[in-house]
């Protein structure tokens, strides 16, 4: 049983930066595929961003796409999401979730496909 924390979010301006980190526990981290999903108010559980076992290889939803970095530290159990330029429209609970995954390439996309979620930290972006 893999247990996820995130950390990092809060009010921040359009424009502004924020750094996401979500801390792993109770499993081989090195063994999990990452990503990071955000719900909007009203709105369903999308797509942001994820990353393979070893940190070689990550996915980005087009939205975020040359703005928001993924990364991963095996050593310490946790991965990142750095947010650059922050838009209102980003605005939303960011979820990190974890698959173990026997592929080494693989970057799961769907949030069916995720075993484990954390608790979510909540990112507001101010116009």
């Amino acid at each position: 049983q893999v247990q996820l924390v995130e950390s990092g979010g809060g009010l921040v301006q359009a424009g502004d930066s924020l750094r996401l980190s979500c801390a792993a526990s109770g499993g081989t981290f090195s063994s999990y595929a990452m990503g990071w999903f955000r719900q909007a108010p009203g709105k369903e559980r999308e797509f942001v961003s994820s990353i393979n076992k070893s940190g070689g290889r990550t996915y980005y939803a087009d939205s975020v796409k040359g703005r928001f970095t993924i990364s991963r530290d095996n050593f310490k159990n946790t991965v990142y999401l750095q947010m650059n330029s922050l838009k209102p429209e980003d605005t939303a609970v960011y979820y990190c979730a974890a698959l173990r995954s026997s592929s080494y390439y693989y970057t799961p996309t769907k949030s069916s496909e995720y075993e484990y979620w954390g608790q979510g930290t909540q990112v507001t972006v101010s116009s």
